[in-house]
């Protein structure tokens, strides 16, 4: 990974987001998701990690540096450095950042760096690196070659990892990030991390050094010396860490998993060290108990409430039992002190109480260590505050820290910061929807949100949440962006309202600066309302109270006065000044809280606005240029007040509320009471002014005019007097704005009444309803006369809207329209227009269309009638309608007068069919033409029958005359939830989404129509659990999309349309917001993009209630990919929440055209080869089993796939085109892309070019001598020879037949048994593969071929005895425990004479039980006499070294391997064993096999090879297996020549398949009974009176002997009596002799064949000797029976080689530890030659355990072990040994057929064998401390199951039987005699069987 620093062109794609008037600014950085943040203090440098990318920038977001840190070659499973090709399964893989962390040298470090910055990632086992603080690019340290003590975070991205950097001398308090500031001495780093399986398991808190790192020592190493947190499981211990921080003299971890010890259930804990405890003594953790239920920490802060440290942790509520946190969220808080009181409570109940305290349990040990709690003095704490070698640990304590929750929200909090302002405490949190909220937390650890941010939309906020160095500002990291957001908005808010409103604690408004601002950067703060705070209760703006005169004209200047609350004081030589909107301002006179300044003269005044009579301007009152507050003070205008009233300008002036008076000779409003013509009407506050208005009030005529009807007006006035000149009144009319003037004629009274006189006038113009309002008044020359206001003429029209007589008639009588039957058609008029005489009754109702045509018979149902003359009012029709004879009841607000009636259908009883009458007063009835149908609807079913309770089941409800009503009156409801009714209804069905319901179960369905109810018969529809998606696999795909995504999960079978569904949005698009970005309205612009997101879907197949395929959707070039769901009904569920991670999109790969030079030539191939396709990205998102391949019209099968090539096989003939061309095109198809390559041509003999005819003449010719000449030989040759040619023939034929054939065979046999194999997938993985569990590996390992070996034995002891003997046996125990007496007891027995082979193996495994509960111990033994072994074989032939198992070490050195690698057998390698086994089973049962040789036609070993070519054919009996009180029917494949008890064998397989070999019932407890008919039963048996004897051979019935046809009907019964028959005696596969009846009667058994030294030949077929030559050789043509079985089991063998063998994963860690001991003792001894070394290493791991495992399968597997399997095992496991041998493997033609089966294998597993040495001798070594942590582990979780009592009492047997040689043997050992080891013995030896004794 080469650092650089930026480019410009990358500098332009980071896209700063500057807000200036926003409290958020951001920065987009790539490297999505971005998880850490770190800020140096000193520089205000911030640094950021992400996927692939670490950014340095400055304190205002402007970046600075760059580094790629990936994508990288690496895999999890390979140790690094990563070399390609010993990695196969390496990846380009993206690095993760997992920690950043800041580390500040000491000053007293000589030439030290100011600082570096230590980043550690997920690629290479998590190794970390220094950079440097002041440029990040320039690398300080970076180890190529790291070894296992290196390996510092995890290597999953989704496992937690922190840390914290202590020193010796100083330490640094940690909030947020750590950073280390060490003078001199070490400095360190203590990392937590979650439990990851990688290269050996590495502790959940371990020390790291720093400094110094002078070699030896290498920097981050995980050292002995260093302490770690050791554990006795760490899959259980899984702890997933959240914090880390140094407060005091201790370094805090926050982290939460499942509480091992009490309820299982998750929890989340803090624990603590001492900073100077390197041992882990003091290590002691405390549950953190959050009420509601929270219990998931997701980030926390160490700060200060109310003055005392404090921990702030944000939890979340789990999910069910699980990890997974929900939304639901919490802040809580825990005082330090009170923490640091439980932890040390714990501490001192273990120390001294046991771990009781007066409440029951208090504390106890955790993570499954040997320790407890015990009592020591009371004083131990004080003594030992920080524990020591003797005080027990880990300590946990039972009881929790109780918390309740400051602030509860229902979004997924993630991270948290605080802060103090004015002594309060303000927490910021961030959540999962990218927004920081503020909370203040009251003294109580209450608290209140106050505010909340939207930072980044839908993004989460990192839990690194950092505030700057002067806490004005929160750094927020989210998923792809770094913002910085202020503390407070105070600057935002620019007036004192919005500023004391935000009741924000940073905030106040400072008056005379006029700036919300912090309390500090207000000047005169501690005055009296100079700084308002926005937080309190009691602090209010300054505002004006009152203002006078409130109103003022705009044409007058006057003084205005200001009461003003909360004035701040000012100085003397200080002033105010008022300013009216923006004019000069004037000065301001202030006398306590009262101002006092003048109004602006008239004309500086702005104008009025149009359509206003007044304006509003404010008052500001001012310092300098800062607005102290604001009234306001209204100017109105008379003049505007008229003129905005025309109509009656008098009336609307002396009305007004601004005090205008009326000139009515000036036609002038003033505010003056003076007019220039001195008459004057005052305001209404003064006078009775309206009363005196000039005025038109009222119109003496009818207000109601008929059109086309000359009509005079009369107009009645008052108030007209004053208007003295002589002008003529005249009356106006407007119509449509038209003015009609009409003269008028005037009348005084005696009461000063006017009454004018209009002249008369025809009011004619077309109208489109019956009435028109005109305005009328009066004018006095050009002067317009007040009217009342509402004063107008009704004009009308009778004929406007009145189609018929009934809407003619309806209208008021006071209009007088009539309807007039005149010409040219009958219509309505005016009752003075009408020439004939009108009409007095209306004619019948006539009806047009009855709406709907259908009910149900129950009625219920609305029915709209429509027509004409149906009535002139409601009353007209209510009672009068009857449907089909039924009374329909008319409804009053559905009725329009003559036109429509609505009616309410009525039960009808039965079915019926006919119109619609209606009947209008007295008048005839009308009939509907159309006809209506009572209907009875029924429902008959619905489908699907079941759905999710969250609904959007699409429900199809079946019926017949569905369509009852109308669609509105459908309605239908699933239980008492509505179902939506989606498409359009049929007679037949409708179609409706159900609702979400509270419940699951069964509930009805019904539909109404309208009041009728209909019910589905039988047809419950039941409501399921939401389905739910658990897996998905895979992630990737192109954008063609097509790719089958394999979705888990349960209740998927609920769902009636599963979709998956992508989120895309434009490219264009994203460019459109980046620049959008850069503008003020972010957010909203934003909400307005979103509504362009588009999607795409596919629909998902369902294959299970637990499965379904889906095929990605495509997606096109121009968009990209937001999100992919799964739409499963009403249920929603995020690819994104299954995986946590992104589904990802790749760009199509590219394919290349086969003949690119020149793509319109065919390319030609030749058969028997493949075709080659090159590309680019072919395996980005697609594997090579989903990429197909056609050729024409039949399949190019695909062989490999790599990232640029595609290899595929085409058939042997040249296929058929599909299209028109004459040759068949290739197509691959990838999912939906499908590529056209090209065309493909065939080369064949007719494709060659043609020969000349005259070469053809003489290649002829030459031919035709060659021939003749070869012709001649022959006859020559054949003369001497016809008869051995002719002898001989045959078997050449079959040789070579079978030679071309077996490939074939091979191919064929092995897709028969993958198919079979296929059945195992659902048995394998899991409880699936019968692996025995510990205690019988571990018996049938150390006591092979034993019976009642110790393990399986209890003590048998006189109870009188057993409790003296168990004494002396634990006093045994602890003599082995002595490493001096151990030795000298095991080389003592070694050296006696009766000491036997047998005895040293018994021991060793004795000795391996006895000390099994400490490992470690063993194990250092086990060196030491390991050591002494190398001493003796160096002295004389290194090489013959472990080779046997001639010592109590060698044995225990197999015993050793056998308890390290159970989890290895188990994890890794038990699979393929166990599928090779099921592999060699099932093509071993496939043939025949002699049940008395134990020869077969399918096997590997030439020796067990059934040669003779016996007839037979497969058949399948149909075999009754009782389930329950069910009788099932399974179908099971023999052979008709298979023995009875093979047949029962091979049922037992069938029925019993993937069950353990031990739970199954044996063959001969059972009888097999042939069932045919109805009475027929046969009881079939290996022997019974049918046998055939022929001579002195008695041949095993078989199912052909007894003629079981094929499809015969068998079953398996319990044996009621026990016979002596062969099935008793025959087991399959099993070495068992004749039987001894069979042998006295002189009788032998055989099967298939006769096993004879001397086979009897029949006469006819004796002959020469040459003929008996052939017999013996025409059976080795059957040798390559071996090789077919060889190719077909070939996947297998490799798969569990390469399982054994294989450093893709890491080798077990035993085996690391053991090649490493060899290689010491090698370099130790000075052996140079490495094939001594790999002899041994040889002899130690695959020669004593491998192949031991893989001979014996039946010591791992629990499986049915047969002679057959045992031949082909045998060859398998010679294999491997003959690959392990560094000698070259030479065969020739008399090599064993063994060895020749496998020569061209063995160089190919020599070199995994030597790789797997080389590789883990290249490793770097270091892995003792790991052997010990795994050692620890194993002791606790195994110990359990060893007999260790029984094992100690077997080992006495032998003290005793040597026990005066023992005793000479320890008092000889100066040593041994100080310990007073023979003493100790004696003791021993007097208590378990009372021996006299020295003593």
């Amino acid at each position: 990974m080469l650092a650089s620093s930026l480019p410009p062109l990358l500098l332009l794609s980071l896209l700063r987001l500057p807000c200036p008037a926003s409290s958020v600014q951001g920065v987009d950085l790539e490297g999505s998701p971005l998880s850490h943040l770190l800020q140096d203090p000193r520089s205000g440098a911030l640094y950021v990690g992400g996927v692939n990318h670490l950014y340095q920038l400055t304190s205002d977001l402007r970046v600075s540096a760059h580094v790629r840190t990936g994508p990288q070659l690496d895999s999890p499973d390979c140790l690094p450095p990563i070399v390609a090709k010993d990695c196969s399964s390496a990846t380009p893989t993206h690095n993760y950042n997992k920690l950043l962390l800041l580390e500040e040298a000491a000053p007293e470090e000589e030439g030290a760096e100011p600082g570096s910055l230590i980043v550690c990632g997920t690629l290479f086992q998590g190794i970390c690196e220094k950079r440097r603080l002041a440029n990040i690019t320039e690398l300080l340290y970076r180890t190529t070659n790291p070894v296992d003590t290196q390996y510092v975070a995890a290597n999953d991205p989704r496992i937690s990892t922190v840390a914290v950097i202590i020193s010796t001398e100083t330490r640094q308090e940690g909030a947020g990030h750590a950073t280390g500031r060490g003078r001199a001495g070490m400095r360190l780093m203590l990392v937590g991390r979650g439990y990851t399986k990688g290269p050996g398991d590495i502790p959940p808190i371990t020390t790291r050094r720093l400094f110094p790192a002078v070699p030896p020592r290498r920097m981050f190493s995980q050292e002995e010396e260093l302490g770690k947190l050791v554990v006795g499981s760490y899959s259980e211990y899984n702890n997933h860490f959240v914090k880390a921080f140094v407060h005091g003299t201790h370094v805090y971890f926050l982290f939460y998993r499942r509480d091992m010890w009490h309820k299982k259930e998750y929890r989340t804990y803090a624990s603590r060290l001492c900073l100077s405890d390197r041992s882990f003594y003091s290590y002691v953790e405390v549950p953190l108990s959050c009420d509601g239920g929270y219990n998931l920490a997701q980030g926390a802060w160490l700060g200060n409430h109310t003055g005392s440290p404090a921990l702030f942790v944000v939890m979340s509520a789990g999910q069910a039992s699980t990890p997974v946190a929900t939304s639901r969220s919490a802040l809580c808080v825990y005082g330090m002190e009170q923490l640091d009181a439980m932890l040390r409570r714990a501490q001192e109940v273990c120390y001294t109480e046991g771990g009781r305290g007066s409440s029951g349990e208090e504390a106890y040990i955790e993570y499954a260590v040997s320790s407890k709690c015990l009592k020591l003095p009371k004083a131990s704490l004080v003594d030992y505050p920080c524990g020591g070698e003797h005080t027990p640990n880990p300590i946990a304590s039972s009881v929790p820290l109780q918390a309740t929750p400051t602030y509860t929200c229902t979004t997924h909090l993630s991270a948290v910061a605080t802060a103090t302002e004015a002594e309060l405490t303000i927490a910021f949190l961030g959540d999962r929807e990218g927004t920081l909220h503020k909370v203040l937390v009251h003294e109580d650890t209450s608290g209140h949100l106050y505010s909340s941010v939207p930072v980044h939309r839908n993004s989460p906020v990192s839990a690194d949440l950092l505030l700057d160095q002067n806490q004005e500002h929160v750094y927020v990291l989210t998923h792809n962006r770094l913002s910085k957001v202020s503390v407070s908005s105070c600057e935002q808010q620019t007036d004192c309202g919005s500023c004391l409103s935000m009741s924000d604690p940073y905030c106040g408004w400072c008056v005379l600066q006029g700036r919300c601002t912090r309390k500090h950067e207000c000047e005169r703060h501690l005055l009296p309302n100079h700084w308002l705070w926005s937080f309190s209760n009691t602090d209010q703006c300054v505002t004006v109270e009152r203002l006078q005169p409130a109103n003022q004209s705009r044409d007058t200047q006057t003084q205005v006065t200001l009461s003003v609350l909360q004035l701040p004081s000012l100085s003397s030589s200080e002033s105010l000044t008022c300013e009216f909107e923006q004019l000069l301002p004037s000065p301001a006179q202030v006398t306590g809280s009262t101002i006092t300044c003048q109004s602006p003269e008239p004309h500086l005044l702005p104008a009025t606005p149009p359509g206003t009579d007044h304006m509003i301007l404010p008052v500001a009152v001012k310092f300098g240029h800062v607005t102290i507050t604001t009234g306001t003070m209204t100017f109105y205008d008379c003049g505007a007040v008229s003129r905005l009233n025309q109509t009656s300008q008098c009336l609307s002036c002396v009305s007004s509320v601004w005090g205008c008076n009326w000139c009515p000779l000036d036609q002038l409003c003033s505010h003056s009471s003076n007019c220039p013509h001195h008459h004057t009407i005052l305001n209404h506050k003064d006078s009775d002014g309206p009363s005196s208005c000039p005025l038109v009030y009222a119109l003496e005529s009818q207000a109601l005019v008929p059109m086309g009807l000359s009509t005079t007006v009369v107009l009645l006035g008052k108030n007209l007097d004053i208007y003295t000149d002589k002008a003529d009144y005249m009356c106006v009319v407007e119509i449509e704005g038209v003015q009609f003037n009409l003269s008028a004629s005037v009348q005084k009274t005696d009461d000063h009444t006017h009454t004018f006189t209009c002249s008369p006038h025809q009011f004619q113009f077309e109208v489109s309803e019956l009435q028109y309002s005109a305005a009328v008044y009066l004018r006095r020359g050009q002067r317009r006369i007040d009217a009342s206001p509402g004063l107008t003429l009704q004009l009308y029209d009778c004929s406007a809207g009145q189609s018929d007589c009934s809407q003619c008639r309806a209208v008021p009588a006071e209009y007088g329209c009539v309807w007039c039957p005149g010409s040219p058609a009958p219509h309505c008029a005016f009752n003075q227009s009408c020439a004939s005489a009108a009409t007095d009754t209306c004619p019948p109702p006539q009806i047009s269309q009855i709406v709907p045509l259908s009910g149900p018979l129950e009625g219920g149902v609305l029915l709209t009638i429509t027509g004409s003359n149906l009535g002139m009012k409601f009353e007209d029709v209510e009672g009068g309608v009857s449907v089909v004879g039924v009374d329909c009841v008319a409804k009053a607000e559905g009725y329009h007068i003559s036109t429509r009636v609505v009616c309410e259908l009525q039960p009808s009883g039965k079915p019926k069919r006919g119109p619609v009458l209606i009947r209008v007063g007295p008048s005839a009835s009308g009939q509907s033409m159309q006809e209506f149908t009572y209907q009875d609807p029924q429902l008959s079913g619905l489908v699907p029958e079941k759905g999710p309770v969250s609904g959007g089941t699409s429900l199809t409800i079946r019926g017949h005359q569905l369509l009852t009503g109308q669609t509105s009156d459908l309605q239908a409801f699933v239980g008492r939830q509505p179902c939506f009714i989606m498409e359009e209804v049929t007679d037949s069905q409708l179609v409706c989404q159900t609702g979400r319901s509270n419940r699951t179960g069964g509930v009805s369905v019904s539909v109404f129509f309208g009041k009728a109810e209909r019910m589905v018969p039988n047809g419950d529809f039941k409501y399921m659990d939401d389905p739910n998606i658990t897996d998905v696999e895979p992630g990737e795909s192109y954008q063609a999309g097509g790719r089958r995504l394999l979705v888990e999960g349960s209740n998927l079978d609920v769902v009636q349309r599963p979709l998956v569904v992508v989120s895309v949005e434009p490219e264009t698009q994203r460019e459109v917001k980046k620049r959008r970005r850069r503008q003020t309205l972010l957010n909203a612009k934003q909400q307005g993009f979103n509504s362009s997101v588009n999607t795409v879907s596919e629909l998902c197949v369902l294959e299970s209630s637990s499965q379904m395929s889906c095929p990605t959707p495509k997606v096109s070039r121009q968009f990209k990919v937001k999100e992919l769901w799964f739409q499963l009904d009403n249920v929603r569920v995020y690819y994104e929440t299954i995986k946590g991670k992104s589904f990802v999109y790749h760009p199509n790969p590219k394919l290349y055209l086969l003949n690119r030079d020149a793509p319109d030539t065919p390319y030609r191939f030749k058969p028997g080869g493949v075709i080659a396709v090159e590309g680019v990205d072919l395996m980005r998102a697609m594997s090579r089993q989903e990429v197909r391949a056609r050729l024409g019209d039949q399949e190019c099968e695909v062989k490999t796939l790599d990232s640029t090539h595609l290899y595929c096989e085409p058939p042997e003939q040249q296929p058929n085109s599909l299209d028109h061309n004459d040759l068949p095109t290739l197509k691959v198809l990838m999912g939906n892309l499908e590529v056209d390559l090209g065309l493909v041509q065939y080369d064949s003999d007719s494709a060659l070019p043609p020969v000349p005819f005259v070469a053809q003449i003489a290649l002829g010719a030459g031919a035709a001598v060659i021939i003749l000449s070869v012709l001649v030989v022959i006859l020559m040759y054949r003369r001497k020879s016809k008869q051995a040619l002719r002898d001989y023939k045959k078997v050449l034929l079959q040789l070579e037949t079978l030679e071309i054939n077996v490939g074939d065979q091979c191919r064929k046999e092995f897709t028969d048994l993958m198919t079979e194999m296929m059945d195992l997938s659902s048995d394998v993985g899991g409880p699936g593969v019968p692996l025995l569990d510990y205690k019988t590996y571990a018996e049938r390992v150390f006591f092979p071929g034993q019976q009642g070996a110790p393990l399986a034995r209890q003590l048998d002891l006189p109870e009188s005895r057993r409790a003296t003997v168990e004494q002396g046996l634990q006093q045994l125990n602890n003599l082995l425990n002595n490493r001096l007496f151990l030795t000298r007891f095991i080389h003592t027995l070694e050296a006696q004479q009766g000491f036997s082979q047998r005895d040293r193996g018994y021991v060793a495994s004795l000795l391996t039980m006895a000390l099994h509960d400490k490992l470690e111990y063993f194990t250092e033994v086990m060196k030491s006499l390991l050591q002494d072994l190398v001493q003796q074989y160096v002295a004389k032939n290194p090489k013959l070294m472990l080779r046997r198992t001639e010592t109590v070490v060698e044995k225990m050195l197999t015993n050793w391997m056998s308890i390290c690698l159970y989890s290895f057998l188990k994890d890794v390698a038990g699979e393929p064993l166990y599928m090779l086994y099921r592999a060699i089973k099932y093509q071993v049962d496939k043939g025949p096999v002699d049940t008395v040789t134990g020869k077969a036609k399918r096997t590997l070993n030439d020796s067990h090879l059934l040669r003779e070519d016996i007839e037979y054919c497969a058949i399948t009996l149909t075999v009754l297996v009782k389930s329950g009180v069910e009788v099932q029917h399974c179908p099971v494949k023999v052979l008709d020549i298979d023995t009875i008890t093979q047949v029962k064998d091979k049922i037992l397989d069938q029925v019993y398949k993937g069950a353990p070999f031990s739970q199954r019932p044996a063959a001969d407890s059972l009888d097999l009974e042939w069932r045919s008919g109805q009475a027929g039963h046969l009881t079939l048996s290996d022997d019974d009176v049918t046998a055939v004897v022929q001579g002195r051979w008695k041949r095993i019935n078989t199912l052909q002997h007894y003629k079981v046809p094929d499809g015969a009907t068998v079953a398996l019964i319990p044996r009621c009596s026990a016979g002596n028959g062969v099935s008793q005696v025959f087991q399959t596969g099993e070495k068992t002799p004749m039987l001894e009846g069979e042998e006295e009667e002189g009788l032998r058994l055989w099967h298939l064949v006769k096993s004879s030294e001397d086979p009897e030949i029949p006469k006819h077929r004796k002959s020469s000797m040459r003929e008996r030559e052939r017999a013996k050789a025409i059976p080795e043509i059957y040798l390559t029976r071996l090789l077919s079985m060889k190719g077909t089991l070939q996947k297998f063998v490799d798969d569990v080689f390469v399982a054994i063998l294989s450093t893709k994963r890491p080798p077990p860690i035993a085996v690391r530890f053991f090649f490493d001991f060899l290689d010491d003792m090698a370099e130790k001894h000075g052996i140079d030659d490495p094939e001594t070394v790999h002899i041994w290493k040889t002899n130690s791991l695959p020669l004593r355990f491998w192949v031991n495992i893989l001979k014996n399968p039946q010591f791992v597997l629990d499986v049915q072990y047969t002679d057959s399997i045992d031949a082909v095992l045998s060859v398998i496991a010679q294999t491997f040994i003959d690959s392990c041998t560094t000698s070259e493997h030479k065969v020739g033609r008399d090599s064993p057929v063994n060895k020749l089966l496998y020569a061209r294998e063995i160089p190919r597993y020599k070199q995994l064998v030597e790789r797997y040495y080389s590789d883990i001798h290249s490793a770097a070594s270091g892995c003792y401390q790991e052997m010990n942590s795994t050692l620890t582990e194993l002791s606790g979780s195994f110990a359990s199951e060893m007999n260790t009592l029984v094992a100690l009492h077997e080992l006495y047997k032998y003290i005793n039987k040597y026990y005066d040689q023992v005793i000479m043997s320890l008092e000889e050992d100066s040593s041994g005699q100080k310990m007073q080891l023979a003493y100790r013995l004696q003791q021993v030896a007097a208590l378990v069987e009372n021996k006299v004794t020295d003593l």
